[in-house]
């Protein structure tokens, strides 16, 4: 920035000059030189009028110049002072610009101090509960576990996953972490999905729609009679063709489709409509690599039998209910395959199990039932549970064998060929 003082100084100049001192010496010389001549001395005042007159005329432009010199550097001042906005003005504008700069500087380096604040703020080892909704992106996830401590920076956590290509692959729910976890621990864990109970159903294999309207209601608060009452096949048929067979069976029921498998609505509030559409969806994606046409054309060759889609889902419902590992479901379909070739009746207490809820006794294989098994030739009327994959899969593809009778229980197996086989089987498991 210049200073300017605004003052302007003068020099001083004397008023007498030295053309008017030699005319006073002149003067003085006229008077004592008594012997020049009247002429001579004329002459010397003309002379010395003349002279006087020329220093006046010099006196005046000398002034004039003074004055155009003093006008000139007026000018120059104000000129001066003409240009003295604009200066304030840039000089405005700079000042502010610094101001700002400062300011953002600031916030920045104030940003930083605030993470870094947060990142040494973590308590490692503390158990915290992270829900994350449905359509949650990965930059709003990382956010959420850093604000709760289980990550210390959100920018290092969704770059390693991106960097990763996974961030599309976080799944939806409710975790449990640990605050101050490794990067890539929680990082595999949203892949794999929630590791809590809380607001999620899981559906065992083997377990009725009875059962798993009991589920829904204690873990989901919906109704057990909301839940039936929209467990209809006719609900979803649209959407769902693979039903039709329940639907043309006139049992009207989602039996065997609500496929087993842990369900987590964590982040949403669930409907009926919710949780069935999921196990349906579910059931579609697990069936949908198996050939059904090709494997009942096969049975119908082998055995003699026809077999529609909704049956082959009722006998795997069956074997579920019978087996107790996934080695002994092959041979267990064998054996039914095996009666329905021969017009056996399938005789498992299973379907007679459905009826009664739980144990079956020897006046329950007494009772007329379209599900008594020992009464009646054939498939019951619907599936009596919800089978998992295996069982399906050992519908459609038993093992090749002559069995008839098996005899299971958790210390032993046995597989016969004949009534007197079987009674042998059993007489020596319940004389061990």
């Amino acid at each position: 920035m210049s200073n300017n003082d605004g003052k302007t100084h003068h020099a001083r100049h004397s008023s007498r000059t030295p053309a008017a001192a030699a005319g006073s010496s002149g003067a003085a010389r006229m008077a004592s030189a008594r012997k020049i001549s009247r002429r001579t001395a004329e002459l010397t005042q003309r002379m010395g009028a003349s002279s006087r007159r020329g220093r006046q005329g010099h006196e005046r432009r000398t002034a004039c110049s003074f004055r155009g010199l003093s006008a000139d550097r007026r000018g120059s001042r104000r000129k001066a002072a003409s240009k003295r906005p604009l200066y304030i003005a840039v000089i405005a504008v700079a000042s502010i610009a610094v101001v700002g700069a400062l300011l953002v500087a600031h916030s920045f380096f104030g940003f930083l101090s605030s993470n870094q604040q947060q990142k040494t703020s973590v308590t490692a080892g503390q158990q915290v509960t992270v829900t994350i909704a449905e359509g949650t992106g990965g930059s709003e996830i990382a956010q959420m576990l850093a604000d709760d401590g289980v990550i210390s920076d959100a920018s290092t956590f969704l770059s390693a996953a991106q960097k990763q290509n996974v961030d599309s692959e976080f799944k939806p729910g409710t975790y449990s972490f640990v605050t101050g976890s490794d990067v890539q621990n929680v990082i595999d864990r949203l892949i794999a999905g929630p590791n809590t109970s809380e607001n999620s159903i899981t559906v065992t294999e083997g377990l009725t729609l009875s059962q798993i309207a009991n589920l829904v209601e204690q873990n989901l608060g919906i109704s057990v009679a909301d839940f039936t009452t929209q467990a209809k096949a006719s609900n979803y048929v649209g959407d769902y063709p693979f039903l039709q067979g329940a639907v043309s069976s006139g049992s009207d029921t989602l039996e065997g489709y609500l496929y087993p498998k842990t369900y987590d609505f964590s982040g949403q509030s669930p409907t009926a409509d919710t949780v069935i559409r999921a196990m349906l969806d579910q059931f579609q994606k697990e069936v949908a690599s198996l050939d059904f046409a090709t494997a009942e054309a096969s049975l119908e060759s082998g055995y003699g039998v026809t077999m529609s889609d909704y049956d082959v889902l009722t006998l795997a419902s069956i074997i579920e209910r019978e087996a107790l590992t996934d080695e002994q479901r092959p041979k267990i379909a064998s054996v039914f395959y095996n009666r329905l070739k021969i017009g056996m009746y399938l005789d498992s207490d299973a379907t007679m199990g459905y009826v009664t809820g739980g144990d079956v006794s020897a006046e329950d294989l007494e009772t007329d039932s379209p599900y008594n098994s020992y009464l009646h030739a054939g498939l019951p009327p619907t599936p009596i549970c919800s089978p998992g994959l295996a069982s399906i899969q050992s519908a459609l593809s038993p093992s090749s064998t002559s069995y008839y009778y098996f005899w299971i229980t958790s210390f032993e197996e046995v597989f016969s060929e004949t009534y007197e086989e079987h009674q042998q089987a059993i007489s020596a498991a319940q004389g061990s």
